[in-house]
């Protein structure tokens, strides 16, 4: 194999990462190291955390347990490959672990978007048709919509991939700290405003369906909430239901920025900043939401922290 000019061989990547500052390298390995281990304990504690907790063991609980599964799986797409970067001066990713990386990538936030809305649903079944909820929530349609979530996370990311990959890249110096969809269309030998096109349809698609669902489902659910004759229960229901708000307004507020406004106005350092948000920030913070506003969550550990004391 031959060499390119940047000294990486032919058929892999260059990932430019955050080399802009040199001298910020150490700093944030320590961050993103920190940033990394919160995510794995604070995603890893709340699975097992609902596993081992029986009444939790609710389809509320297991939709949250199925999007710590997916932050720590697309955390993990990323995490490793950035800090192995900060250490070693050989920041190259093959084709084909890049193409790798930005599958799974891909797959898992959009599952995760689909998983976000299967939440909102949830939550509007409880709220709005509390009597039926058992009935019509029940362990199968919610393993049906974790699966459907996975399963169009999957076709999207086919998708994407496919459209990307196919096309020929002149450059092998990728301006980004992991295999990021602008960032290598912005290496094309040849125009790519096909490739803009699909991404843009698909990405607005999936955004219309998932952020539609979330707010006709949230809708119901602030009026039924608005209909409660009580303050007390106004306030139950708006607690219940702001967690899953703040988290949903957080991750797709990211998406959009990044993905769905127009190309003449992406900035590869601000690319990156925002990356950091949606790729890292995200999936540290979600169970932390979660957990602190959660008082059935605070019980299940306060129970276990017990037991242990008591043993």
């Amino acid at each position: 194999m031959t060499r390119l000019e940047n000294g990486t061989m032919m058929g892999d990547f260059l990932l430019v990462g955050f080399s802009d500052h040199p001298e910020l390298q150490h700093l944030l390995l320590v961050v993103f190291s920190s940033i990394y281990s919160v995510t794995l304990m604070g995603n890893l504690g709340m699975i097992l955390l609902i596993t081992v907790s029986p009444h939790l063991h609710t389809p509320m609980y297991f939709f949250l347990c199925m999007l710590s599964f997916v932050d720590t799986c697309y955390s993990s797409v990323i995490a490793p490959k950035l800090l192995a970067n900060f250490i070693s001066d050989e920041k190259t990713i093959s084709y084909h672990g890049c193409a790798a990386q930005f599958y799974f990538f891909c797959s898992l936030v959009d599952t995760e978007s689909f998983l976000l809305a299967a939440m909102a649903y949830d939550r509007y079944i409880a709220i709005c048709n509390p009597l039926l909820y058992t009935v019509i929530m029940s362990k199968r349609v919610c393993c049906q919509l974790a699966l459907g979530a996975f399963l169009g996370g999957t076709l999207s990311s086919i998708i994407h991939t496919t459209n990307t990959f196919l096309l020929d890249f002149c450059s092998k110096e990728i301006n980004h700290f992991f295999c990021d969809t602008s960032a290598l269309l912005s290496l094309s030998c040849t125009d790519t405003y096909v490739q803009d096109i699909i991404l843009m349809v698909f990405a607005s698609l999936e955004e219309a369906i998932c952020l539609l669902t979330v707010l006709l489902s949230y809708a119901c659910v602030m009026a039924a909430i608005l209909r409660t004759g009580s303050a007390e229960g106004r306030r139950k229901g708006f607690s219940t239901c702001a967690s899953h708000l703040i988290v949903v307004s957080i991750y797709h507020g990211t998406l959009i920025f990044i993905y769905l406004r127009p190309s003449a106005g992406h900035s590869m350092d601000t690319d990156k900043v925002t990356s950091v948000f949606y790729t890292l920030i995200i999936p540290m913070l979600n169970p932390l939401i979660y957990s602190l506003r959660n008082k059935d969550v605070k019980k299940a550990f306060r129970k276990i922290i017990t037991k242990k004391s008591l043993s």
